[in-house]
């Protein structure tokens, strides 16, 4: 899991000024973000200041079949179409405004809004001014997220 991840993530000063910039909103907004077990994405696309989002997971615990994490975007910032087969999530807006594309409808989000997505339902977001969203679902593996880009899938299934 860890080399899969690897190619998903930044490294590097990249991820370091990504990071920097992600807690210095934050810090305007006065919150603190976890500084243990951050995952900023591009989901394999080298693209992230358009295709990507930084995961901060507060816990993903297999085990007793739960997680929470907070999701931070930077606006304009798109989470790709995607579904999981077995993970139930719950998205909270913590700050910001969220676009959120459904099978049958849009919705943009702000703060205070709760969304519900269950499996099996294809889901893509955007950031429509930088944001930060609280997902508590069921756990959060690598191999439960099937996108509608082949690129990305092949990354994560080979």
């Amino acid at each position: 899991m860890k080399d899969i991840l690897s190619k998903l993530e930044l490294s590097g000063a990249e991820r370091e000024e990504a990071l920097n910039m992600c807690r210095k909103i934050v810090s305007s907004w006065g919150l603190k973000l976890p500084e243990f077990d951050v995952s900023p994405l591009h989901f394999g696309l080298n693209d992230f200041y358009h295709i990507g989002e930084i995961e901060f997971n507060i816990n993903n615990n297999v085990k007793e079949g739960y997680c929470g994490k907070f999701i931070f975007m930077f606006k304009n910032q798109i989470c790709p179409m995607h579904f999981h087969r077995k993970k139930h999530e719950t998205f909270f807006i913590v700050k910001g405004k969220v676009e959120m594309k459904l099978p049958d409808k849009t919705v943009v989000l702000k703060q205070g809004d709760v969304l519900p997505i269950s499996q099996e339902t294809k889901h893509e977001f955007k950031a429509l001014e930088d944001s930060l969203i609280l997902e508590s679902s069921k756990p959060d593996l690598v191999d439960d997220s099937i996108f509608d880009d082949e690129r990305i899938n092949r990354i994560i299934f080979g």
